[in-house]
């Protein structure tokens, strides 16, 4: 049975006597009486009091710097404070949505006759990171652009230039040149190193061109290593249910105190749409890569200067191989031959290229177990050239270790 308060039967008392005079006396009169009632009605508090409701009285209202006014509850005429997690959510959103972008692209194709035309490229979410009109977003968001606009909270758009990417990771800096005299907001950097599993997050970004969407969730998990390409595993990603969409590729993950802890990337979807798992690129990979983009347009890294190949199930046989996974050196130059790796001696042809056998089989590089060449990149994503790293090799099925001096990736791969 649904109660009332004594506020709300005075209401419906007075209420009903309006309509009965009005039908005794005339419309003049019932409207000259509900102004006089409305009158009363805002002057008076009709919160209904612990005696109407059988219930203590309600607490004291939380203190703070903040102050939020108080919605109209739910099938009631009470007002109710926000609770302390809407405050969380409410403050955040309010600081920060205006430092997150939307960010269009335009791309070229080829038409009929051959000839170069512009034409609609994707769109995602970018958060700006430096006043100077620095944008940290996805690379995949930019990828192929032949044109970048950053569109902000207050409608204005600005077209952008790359200022580098690592594709790798997944990140890219865009750059923007706001008006003299204009404030742009900025969003803050965290740190993903003390995380835990159910830690609260936030999300903004621009899903389906719903521009600056807030969603909510919590860490899923952490560490979760994800292949974004053939070669490239993106490490200790975070996972989070809280949702995206397409559009919110590039956008900040923030903590409670609206610091990026990731940059949203990817969700996990038959359909499309989301279903409560998504990844985000923890922001520490994020801060160590910013500066080189900035600075260089890309991210240096080190290598280790062979050809190596990864190990099959037809080579495995044909060369007797002791193991089924790992990278076999075929050919071993520079720092990776000073450092005593042992080359192949033995070519054999395999589709257009040659592979020459017998030489060291690499298992672990710098502490990680390496089966694939993904795992190698992904084991030298965060070394820079020069650096010393542990390499572990298998020789005439005996365990080996060696330090290498790595050598300039770029370099090394070099036709």
């Amino acid at each position: 049975m649904k109660l009332y308060s004594r506020g709300q039967v005075v209401l419906i008392s007075a209420l009903t006597g309006l309509a009965a005079a009005g039908l005794i006396a005339g419309p003049g009169l019932a409207k000259k009486a509900a102004k006089t009632v409305l009158a009363q009605v805002k002057k008076t508090d009709y919160s209904p009091s612990p005696a109407d409701e059988g219930a203590p009285p309600p607490p004291a209202e939380p203190s703070g710097p903040a102050s939020y006014p108080k919605p109209l509850a739910a099938n009631t005429g009470d007002l109710q404070p926000f609770t302390e997690g809407e405050r969380e959510n409410i403050s955040v959103y309010e600081r920060l949505n205006t430092a997150v972008v939307n960010i269009t692209t335009e791309t070229v194709a080829i038409n009929w006759f051959l000839e170069p035309v512009p034409q609609k490229g994707g769109s995602g979410s970018g958060s700006i990171i430096d006043t100077r009109g620095y944008v940290l977003t996805n690379n995949h968001v930019i990828e192929n652009a032949y044109k970048v606009f950053i569109n902000l909270a207050d409608g204005s758009q600005f077209e952008g230039t790359v200022a580098g990417t690592d594709p790798e990771n997944d990140l890219a800096v865009v750059k923007f040149s706001p008006p003299r005299g204009k404030d742009v907001a900025v969003v803050p950097f965290g740190s993903s190193d003390n995380l835990k599993v159910g830690q609260k997050v936030l999300a903004i970004g621009n899903p389906f061109a719903l521009e600056r969407t807030l969603t909510v969730g919590i860490v899923s998990g952490l560490g979760r290593p994800v292949q974004n390409s053939q070669r490239h595993i993106i490490r200790d990603m975070i996972q989070t249910d809280a949702s995206k969409n397409p559009g919110n590729s590039g956008g900040p993950l923030l903590d409670t105190q609206g610091r990026m802890i990731g940059i949203n990337t990817m969700i996990y979807s038959t359909s499309g749409g989301s279903v409560g798992i998504g990844f985000a690129v923890p922001v520490n990979t994020a801060k160590r890569v910013v500066a080189e983009l900035i600075e260089h347009g890309k991210v240096r890294r080190g290598w280790i200067d062979a050809t190596v190949v990864q190990i099959f199930p037809a080579l495995v046989r044909y060369a007797k191989l002791p193991v089924s996974s790992g990278l076999l050196v075929s050919r071993a130059r520079g720092s990776a031959s000073r450092a005593g790796i042992r080359q192949g001696s033995e070519p054999i042809r395999y589709n257009a290229g040659l592979i020459y056998l017998g030489g060291d089989i690499i298992t672990a590089v710098d502490g990680m177990k390496t089966d694939t060449l993904a795992d190698l990149y992904a084991a030298l994503e965060d070394n820079k050239p020069g650096e010393r790293v542990a390499v572990a090799l298998l020789r005439d099925n005996k365990p080996l270790n060696v330090e290498v001096v790595l050598a300039d990736r770029e370099e090394a791969l070099s036709p």
